[in-house]
């Protein structure tokens, strides 16, 4: 591994540390506008997913990080989709029931 490879691995593990010391101190009030928010940025990780399996052609790297971003990236918008979906639902009027009086 070249200097520049560690440095890489080095910022990705700091970077997943901080992800999970900030997300653990966030309001659960506040998960859905985030989980909403986190969609945008996933729809870019799918973007780029794409745009790096076509240009992979014979190199097997790329294609294994280009398929699982397209992967995961797909998995973190839908399942943000979903959960949206689902809080929203809290927030509708429910219909009233004739038969109780």
């Amino acid at each position: 591994m070249t200097i520049s490879a560690l440095g890489m691995i080095y910022i990705f593990i700091l970077a997943i540390f901080t992800g999970v010391e900030v997300i653990s101190r966030v309001p659960t009030v506040l998960h859905t506008p985030l989980m909403s928010g986190a969609n945008a940025i996933h729809g870019i990780v799918l973007v780029g997913g794409i745009i790096l399996l076509g240009m992979a052609g014979d190199n097997d790297t790329l294609v294994v990080l280009g398929f699982l971003a397209v992967i995961l990236g797909t998995v973190n918008v839908v399942g943000g989709f979903v959960v949206t979906d689902r809080m929203l639902e809290m927030f509708k009027a429910k219909p009233k029931d004739k038969s109780q009086k």
